[in-house]
């Protein structure tokens, strides 16, 4: 293949236009054949997606049921921001919360206030909602929850971890939102960035029974050895104002929806494979585990297949998803795409048997932010180990370090696409020729 990167960034692009809820909200709405209730619809959110959902629900709204129009409020990231008529939609610090999240949510919070049996509320929520969404529980202060957040991000901690500590902490998160919005129904469209699509995990669940306790969140914090101030651990050992759970009375009235999750983006990025004449094989879209650890797994799967012809014969494509974690040991700049992508290259590099003019790929993040830097992620291509070396740079110096964002950017195989206005979380591809 002579364009092997034009090759990647176009199954990169599917998988992100899967996502874009310009293109898959409209479908459910119509699926579900919605219409406007008796009393009032409000429309409350948060996340990456934030803006771009709404606007997406106010067209449709707006083009179908013009006598009865929507407000509400969405907090998106800064920079994520979108114009809407009759939609407010508020920008805040995203992956560590910061004050005007914590207005946000308040604000949002009270347009749940003299709700009525009669009236709908439809709720949009992406990934990021989770540090958006962030108004803490009484007795913590913004600064405490900054700071611990920080902690379990560099910690290596999974989603799922992370966000059974956020739900404990948080006056809205864990179902706690539904709890405010009742008697109203609720309908609750979400496009999942979490391994597995559970509906509780996606940005804390503001809408969903948490099925974790206090002692979980306890648990997280002793596993990694996060320090939290005295105010946070008096929280979680006392308080008894627990998550509502799965099978409270409050959920009765509550429908939440999918509409774009990691496995529909890689899907859409198998079709644009085939087109090409290339076999896709999607290896998974649930993928967890420290970076680095994963690459490994994924150097092994490409010496099986030059090996050994299997599980596929070359020429193919190695798609999968998920979310990676790196424990930041090093001062580098990076997020856990190009982590991957640099630790994929040291593996290569170390197997002789792998010939690494047969091997390209690309991992990104879909919101168009890999951890906190401005790009997506990178391309490895097959000389890039050798044009690393040409420019006096050491893929495991840099491994060492956490650098990875530096390393490609010197190479200049990064891939900047700007925020995305959606999240799938990671993708990645790895061509096999």
């Amino acid at each position: 293949m002579k364009n092997a990167a034009g090759f990647l960034r176009s199954l990169f692009d599917a998988a992100v236009a899967a996502a874009d809820p310009i293109n898959s909200l409209p479908e459910y709405l119509i699926k579900l054949q919605i219409s406007p209730p008796k009393g009032r619809t409000i429309v409350l959110g948060a996340g990456k997606a934030g803006g771009s959902m709404a606007k997406a629900l106010e067209e449709f709204w707006d083009e179908h049921f013009p006598e009865k129009p929507i407000e509400g409020l969405v907090i998106t990231r800064y920079g994520h921001s979108v114009d809407c008529k009759n939609i407010d939609i508020i920008e805040a610090s995203h992956p560590v919360p910061d004050e005007a999240g914590v207005r946000g949510a308040e604000r949002l919070l009270s347009l749940t206030n003299s709700l009525t049996r009669d009236d709908l509320v439809i709720c949009l929520i992406s990934g990021g909602a989770s540090a958006l969404l962030s108004l803490p529980a009484r007795g913590i202060s913004t600064s405490e929850k900054q700071g611990l957040t920080t902690q379990l991000l560099r910690s290596g901690a999974t989603i799922h971890e992370i966000n059974a500590v956020r739900k404990h902490l948080s006056a809205i998160k864990g179902g706690r939102l539904a709890k405010a919005i009742a008697p109203a129904s609720i309908l609750t469209f979400c496009i999942s960035d979490v391994p597995g699509d559970e509906l509780d995990v996606i940005g804390s669940g503001p809408t969903v029974g948490d099925p974790t306790f206090f002692a979980d969140a306890l648990h997280v914090l002793k596993k990694y050895n996060i320090q939290a101030s005295a105010n946070i651990l008096n929280h979680l050992h006392t308080s008894g104002d627990e998550t509502p759970k799965p099978n409270s009375e409050i959920f009765k009235n509550c429908q939440n929806i999918l509409v774009a999750t990691p496995q529909m983006a890689l899907e859409a990025a198998s079709k644009v494979a085939i087109s090409a004449g290339i076999t896709p094989l999607i290896i998974g879209d649930a993928i967890e585990g420290e970076a680095r650890d994963v690459a490994s797994v994924h150097a092994g799967i490409i010496s099986q297949i030059l090996r050994h012809n299997q599980p596929e014969t070359a020429p193919l494509v190695l798609l999968s998803g998920g979310e990676t974690t790196v424990t930041v040991k090093g001062s580098g700049r990076g997020g856990r795409n190009v982590e991957f992508l640099l630790a994929l290259a040291t593996k290569l590099k170390e197997r002789s048997n792998i010939h690494l003019n047969r091997v390209s790929a690309i991992a990104c993040d879909t919101d168009g932010i890999d951890g906190t830097e401005k790009n997506a992620g990178a391309l490895y291509l097959p000389d890039t180990i050798k044009r690393a070396y040409a420019a006096d740079l050491s893929p495991e110096d840099y491994l060492n370090n956490n650098d990875g964002y530096t390393f490609f950017e010197k190479l200049g195989d990064l891939v900047e696409t700007g925020p995305t206005l959606t999240n799938v979380n990671d993708f990645r591809a790895i061509l096999v020729l």
